[in-house]
């Protein structure tokens, strides 16, 4: 089976820093744990990190943070997974989907400037992908109409903008760990910002509502918190990023040369993008069933998916909102994600495919 992805951590990497976790019965609020999400933040060039225990719980707590009531709306880019409108669900205020760039699979401004209204209190911007195209645009307009940026970068960390990197940018940013991202650490969140207020806020929100200078519960709180053992992981890949990321833009421009003439389209990124290749994605031809593509490959032992989600076309928002965008819809039906990590035999993939079109 040629997987769909790889973690880039094995068991030799960690074995001496295991042993001494188990040795010392520290298994959580330990130095990993809290040296990892100072990495984090150095790494993306942000003042504050704080651990979660998924980038879910990373967005959920960042909305809490700007006090969202029923009457609130929160724009949300809607290609993505559930997760990113679930959470403005859960807390009982009404997402307003946002349509996307079929060529970055990103928010668009325009859509955005004319969603926006009164009732607006945050925008959660997607960097499909691991894309982040057109956020500082975004940014921008959520800046001059006091609408809250929130970046969910759950796929977006190694990725730049201008050369800033993703997690320094928008008010609050939320990374994830899954093992389907380049840093994983099985399960787990991040959240990042420059934002002294909501760095304070963090420090208590994530610890029960205690005050940490002086162990007293000042408000009520959550446990979101990180182990020693994933955050151990994290940090022990978290100095190879810019290298496995320049390995799978690598990766991603042998896909291009075999598969662009075939029809397929890559996902664009700006001039001033640096795009980590989270997913390797491509819309499939039109003459080209993409189910039918998967099936085949998956018949052939490779694993491969859909670029991600329409959120306004999942059963349970399309029923409660009936407001399809018809971008993201093109897209969720169109795109296919392909393998990529250390090593994966894109020749073999690209016959493949090549087999299946002709």
């Amino acid at each position: 089976m040629i997987q769909l992805i790889k973690p880039y951590v094995g068991f030799e990497d960690i074995r001496e820093q295991l042993e001494e976790i188990l040795d010392s019965g520290m298994l959580t609020k330990g130095k990993y744990s809290k040296a990892f999400p100072q990495k984090v933040a150095e790494y993306v060039g942000a003042r504050h990190g704080f651990l979660t225990t998924s980038a879910t719980t990373a967005l959920s707590m960042c909305l809490k943070l700007v006090g969202l009531g029923p009457e609130d709306e929160v724009l949300v880019s809607d290609f993505s997974f559930p997760a990113t409108v679930n959470v403005v669900e859960d807390l009982g205020a009404k997402p307003v989907f946002v349509d996307v760039s079929r060529e970055t699979f990103n928010m668009l401004p325009d859509d955005l400037e004319a969603k926006i209204t009164d009732r607006a209190k945050a925008c959660l911007f997607v960097d499909a992908l691991g894309n982040p195209s057109g956020l500082l645009e975004i940014a921008r307009i959520c800046r001059e109409r006091g609408v809250v940026l929130i970046e969910d970068a759950a796929c977006a960390i190694g990725s730049s903008v201008a050369g800033r990197k993703c997690g320094s940018i928008a008010d609050l940013t939320c990374f994830s760990l899954h093992p389907r991202k380049l840093l994983t650490c099985g399960e787990g969140g991040v959240i990042t910002t420059d934002d002294d207020d909501y760095a304070d806020l963090l420090r208590v929100k994530l610890n029960h509502g205690a005050d940490p200078s002086t162990g007293e519960f000042v408000s009520y709180g959550y446990n979101y918190r990180m182990a020693e053992i994933p955050s151990m992981m994290g940090l022990a890949q978290i100095g190879r990023i810019d290298e496995i990321v320049a390995e799978r833009r690598e990766e991603r421009g042998e896909y291009k040369s075999r598969l662009e003439p075939l029809g397929f389209v890559a996902q664009a990124a700006d001039d001033n993008v640096y795009h980590n290749m989270q997913s390797v994605t491509f819309v499939v031809p039109d003459s080209v069933s993409r189910d039918d593509l998967c099936g085949y490959l998956k018949s052939h032992d490779i694993e491969c998916t859909i670029g991600t989600y329409c959120l306004s076309d999942c059963v349970y928002y399309r029923d409660k909102y009936d407001s399809v965008q018809p971008n993201a819809k093109y897209l969720q039906d169109h795109t296919i994600t392909l393998p990529c990590y250390s090593g994966v035999p894109v020749s073999e993939v690209c016959d493949a495919v090549e087999a299946f079109v002709s």
